[in-house]
């Protein structure tokens, strides 16, 4: 039995079919593969799916669809099956974005770049494509990212080969490189606390008529330091065990049950909920639980916008899967609005372990960033993001040594005219 998560990630559609041949093979050979997938591509090929649900998180964890690629596709209760079938599509926009301001990189000639030329448009959704080893990572993260870095004073080690950078530099205040990493390395982090959002709430907890009376403050409400987080477990919620020869045991701990906080500052209540049972609200329950509060409302809202409303606010940061901690990130610049200067964003891959239901949101979280007037660059193999951006940049034509040429430049819809391009035929 082969078991493959998400094999497809980081592959063209060219590609993801070489590899849907090699695991028929694998199958025609007697043996079970079994595979974890969003791809639509896989989905059609397999002998036999299982759909799970409804939605993410606590809201999921069904059994919603199982059969062949019909039986999930006529399933009504299946989202996944809605999307196949057209019922739900991602739509591209309507109007596409108009530039006036871009970045020129000239003669880039790291790895497989053949001393190209290429002009990267400003304040619109501008996409890299290509086949797997055309040359697009090292054209964004090895020489555009860290030579802006370096042009905006801040230490690189290394950029890749090439002329020259020119065109709108001043413009952009800040690049950032928006990538799946964890949001957090100790089990305390979780979103409220990365979006900003956790200040305010303790600042409202520390208001409540009984905190006054105790002579609380907003730092009892932290489990980040002494004062009203439990002694035993230093608001970690649970105990680890050290085993010598075996795996840590984590045990609840038995002084606070798992609340992380000590029993007096559990007494203080907001509309009858407790800190940690407010931390044990969805970010969706807590919109309507905080529908008075306007500034904890705004830093909360831009999770539920990039779609993100299943997750608790308290969550353990390592319980969030890549695609969830990329959006949380997302999040926490929508939060900061207009206040930021304009940014260029640029984004690796960003629909990985992504359904097409949380693409989609996605996409209307990147409209809300350029319509904050920030750039975004992403490298993207997924043809919905494809069709949806307002400018494309397709490199190949082949990986390797074949690849490293501008293959075409423009709106995505001349990409299906350019015979050399591998993406303009599975567009």
């Amino acid at each position: 039995m082969y078991v493959l998560d998400e094999p497809s990630i980081g592959l063209h559609s060219r590609d993801t079919e070489r590899l849907i041949r090699v695991l028929k093979e694998l199958r025609d050979l007697g043996n079970t593969v079994v595979v974890v997938e969003h791809d639509e591509m896989m989905m059609r090929e397999a002998d036999y799916i299982i759909d799970m649900g409804p939605l993410a998180s606590h809201l999921g964890g069904e059994v919603v669809a199982f059969g062949d690629y019909d039986d999930l596709v006529s399933n009504s209760k299946s989202l996944t099956g809605k999307y196949l079938k057209g019922e739900l599509k991602i739509d591209p926009p309507k109007t596409i974005r108009k530039w006036n301001r871009s970045i020129i990189i000239e003669g880039a000639r790291e790895h497989n770049l053949k001393n190209i030329k290429v002009e990267i448009p400003l304040n619109v959704l501008c996409l890299i494509s290509g086949v797997s080893g055309s040359g697009k990572t090292t054209l964004i993260k090895q020489i555009l990212y860290p030579a802006l870095q370096k042009l905006k004073g801040e230490f690189v080690e290394k950029v890749g080969m090439h002329k020259a950078i020119k065109g709108d530099i001043d413009f952009i205040s800040q690049i950032e490189m928006v990538d799946q990493n964890p949001i957090g390395k100790s089990s305390r982090s979780n979103p409220v606390t990365y979006i900003k959002a956790y200040d305010e709430i303790r600042d409202l907890f520390s208001k409540q008529p009984l905190s006054k009376m105790r002579g609380f403050l907003p730092k009892h409400f932290s489990f980040n330091v002494d004062g009203g987080r439990c002694d035993a477990c230093k608001g970690e919620g649970e105990q680890v065990v050290e085993m010598q020869f075996l795996a840590d045991v984590h045990l609840t701990c038995e002084i606070c049950g798992g609340k992380r906080f000590k029993d007096e500052v559990l007494e203080v209540t907001y509309k009858n909920k407790n800190i940690w049972q407010v931390l044990e609200l969805s970010v969706d329950e807590s919109l309507d639980f905080f529908k008075d509060e306007t500034d904890i409302l705004q830093k909360i809202k831009p999770l539920s916008d990039v779609g993100l409303g299943y997750i608790k606010l308290g969550q353990s940061s390592g319980t969030l899967s890549g695609g969830a901690a990329q959006r949380v990130k997302l999040a926490s610049f929508l939060g900061k609005g207009k206040s930021q200067g304009s940014i260029l964003f640029i984004f690796d891959e960003p629909t990985t372990g992504l359904h097409f239901h949380d693409i989609k949101k996605l996409l209307n979280s990147f409209s809300a960033l350029l319509g904050q007037g920030h750039s975004i660059i992403v490298v993207e193999h997924n043809t919905d993001v494809i069709k949806s951006a307002d400018w494309v940049i397709d490199l190949g034509p082949e990986a390797g040594d074949a690849g490293g040429h501008v293959v075409y430049a423009g709106v995505p819809s001349g990409l299906r005219k350019v015979k050399e391009s591998y993406t303009g035929k599975f567009i």
